[in-house]
């Protein structure tokens, strides 16, 4: 996905001339919120306007691209430190920063799997559920759903036992397409992405206060000059755009 995501920014980049008005804006937006941003471009084009252009990858893979002078009007992090790095280098228009979404974070497991619901399974004994077979979830060296992961484990006693059997992924997407595959039994996602598949079901939730708030912020960023991205970050943010996330699984406060 970030090999794409790389592609579709270079053919940007190098597409005829167009001035910054004329094209639709550009989305750089975290992967798992694929489906909700599809809805909330296609909803906003409805009316008339230029639907986004919209590239997903995780939100380290995308911050890294903004860094290198990337041709996008809106960032959209799974997590508020990727939003920080940004915001300290001054790439993120000053102003324009907010939380347009929150999550929760999820074990899955293959929908013909005949995995044990966790329920209220704490520490010792969700380490001896996880540690039966390898363990899908984002990297937790750069991907907010494999840090909100690892902290939930550690907090719950549980990371020391489960981290041998954890297979790493470039994003949360990724993780989630191991568990459909059946090469891991278990895999750590957010509830939004288990919603997204028929393929999973979710078999354990984290407590909300076992890891970091998980939410979204969205910022224009500071090289744009597109009125549409403006327009279209304010639309997330208003009651249509976020009753279009809260369908597809998004909390908006």
């Amino acid at each position: 996905m970030i090999r794409r995501t790389i592609l579709l920014l270079l053919a940007l980049l190098a597409a005829p001339a167009a001035t910054a008005q004329e094209r639709a804006p550009i989305v750089l937006a975290a992967a798992s919120m694929q489906e909700a941003m599809n809805d909330a471009a296609t909803a906003w084009a409805s009316g008339g306007h230029r639907r986004p252009v919209l590239a997903f990858a995780a939100s380290s893979a995308l911050a890294r691209q903004v860094e290198a002078g990337a041709p996008a009007d809106l960032f959209v992090s799974a997590d508020v430190e990727w939003m920080d790095e940004l915001q300290r280098r001054g790439l993120i228009a000053a102003g324009t920063r907010a939380v347009v979404a929150r999550g929760q974070l999820v074990v899955v497991a293959p929908t013909g799997a005949g995995a044990v619901l966790f329920g209220g399974l704490r520490g010792p004994a969700l380490a001896r559920v996880l540690a039966r077979g390898p363990v899908a979830m984002a990297d937790p060296a750069a991907v907010p759903a494999g840090r909100y992961g690892e902290q939930a484990l550690r907090r719950m006693g549980a990371w020391n036992a489960i981290a041998p059997h954890v297979v790493r992924a470039e994003n949360v997407r990724a993780a989630l397409a191991l568990v459909e595959r059946g090469v891991a039994p278990f895999g750590i996602v957010y509830a939004t992405d288990a919603r997204a598949s028929a393929r999973v079901r979710v078999v354990g939730v984290f407590p909300p206060r076992s890891h970091a708030p998980i939410v979204y912020p969205v910022a224009r960023l500071a090289r744009s000059r597109n009125r549409d991205g403006e327009a279209f970050r304010r639309f997330l943010l208003s009651p249509a755009g976020r009753a279009i996330l809260e369908r597809r699984g998004f909390s908006a406060r």
